[in-house]
């Protein structure tokens, strides 16, 4: 018999599903991402935690999920190593997968992760809402057992994904320190696949005291303002000349330590076909993203520049130094999952640490 759930949006709109994975309420803020593909790695991304997630593409589970190998002391097919986000609310879920790598189903690693999903939710009436309003506060009710509101953007999230002691990957010849924000994997795995030594720090890690080629700071959720520590960190490393690449949350990061100012976004950007224009080049991309904060271009300070546009609505999608190798991006050139049309973005960071390394 099936379960029924019922989805509560703070301005009062409901909405009756049914349940798969675990059955329990829960609350948080509710997101949405327009992929086709990818909900492993969505649902592992750190960035989406504390957010009760909606995937607008209609058939989610038809290819279950893959097994948890391992390679290079990560999860092979994931992006963190548990499911980050609250909830997941779909429409229409398929219990029977078929893939290759699969090896259970959907609702089964959510119930071993005791995380709750609603279908037979209409998702486009909902996201209509949140294009509406904007991210929302929500909560899912399991047996009437009402919980009060969540709103994570309150608390310090990266605190709570970022690792707590340092971890070396790789034995490559250039040494980047990497910032852990909420990191996905395939960030690691990039920089690996380039002759490097990863050493990876949490994000309140003092790291004047660290011995680098090149420091990284990576994604993860919630505001910027809530990683005072981080943020002066990055105002101590502007010193040095040692090139810097921050991904999502750090390049907001980087601009909070260069002076520069962050806003929440109406709704975000979550989908894997945001088009971003370089502005060097005029150049366009299409990216994957997932954010709620974004960079106030009118507040960079003279010495930095915008580097990438977003198409849709002008905001900022990364920034540089006139003068020094420091650069940063909005979206995720790691993009996993896909696309990867500005994988170039970690060859252009080494080259810049392999000149300055000379």
């Amino acid at each position: 018999m099936k379960k029924q759930l019922k989805l509560i949006l703070e301005n009062g709109s409901e909405f009756q599903g049914y349940s798969f994975g675990a059955y329990k309420s829960i609350a948080g803020e509710v997101v949405f991402n327009t992929a086709m593909t990818g909900y492993p790695e969505s649902l592992t991304d750190p960035s989406y935690k504390g957010q009760i997630l909606v995937a607008t593409y209609p058939l989610i589970g038809n290819y279950g999920v893959p097994g948890k190998g391992e390679k290079d002391n990560m999860l092979e097919h994931y992006e963190s190593d548990k499911i980050q986000v609250q909830a997941f609310v779909i429409s229409d879920y398929t219990e029977e997968f078929s893939h290759w790598n699969a090896q259970k189903s959907l609702h089964d690693w959510m119930q071993e992760n005791e995380i709750p999903g609603i279908y037979g939710i209409d998702t486009r009436a909902l996201t209509k809402i949140l294009r509406e309003k904007g991210a929302m506060l929500g909560k899912i009710i399991a047996d009437e057992q009402n919980v009060d509101f969540y709103n994570p953007n309150e608390e310090n999230l990266v605190a709570k994904v970022s690792i707590k002691e340092k971890q070396v990957y790789g034995n490559g010849k250039y040494r980047i320190l990497l910032i852990d924000c909420g990191v996905k994997n395939n960030i690691i795995r990039h920089l690996l696949k380039r002759d490097t030594t990863v050493i990876r720090v949490p994000w309140d890690y003092y790291i004047s005291n660290e011995d680098y080629d090149g420091l990284f700071i990576s994604n993860g959720p919630g505001d910027p303002r809530q990683c005072k520590i981080t943020v002066d960190n990055l105002k101590l490393a502007y010193d040095k000349d040692e090139p810097m690449f921050g991904i999502c949350l750090g390049n907001q990061l980087m601009a909070l330590a260069s002076g520069a100012e962050t806003y929440k976004l109406k709704y975000g950007h979550r989908s894997h076909n945001q088009p971003v224009i370089h502005t060097e080049t005029k150049k366009a991309y299409i990216t994957s993203q997932n954010h709620g904060y974004a960079v106030d271009n009118s507040s960079l300070k003279n010495e930095w520049a915008p580097l990438f546009i977003n198409l849709n609505d002008d905001t900022n999608e990364g920034f540089r130094h006139k003068n020094k190798p420091f650069f940063s991006t909005q979206f995720h050139p790691e993009a996993s999952s896909g696309p990867t049309d500005t994988e170039f973005l970690f060859d252009e960071f080494i080259d810049l640490v392999k000149k300055q390394k000379k």
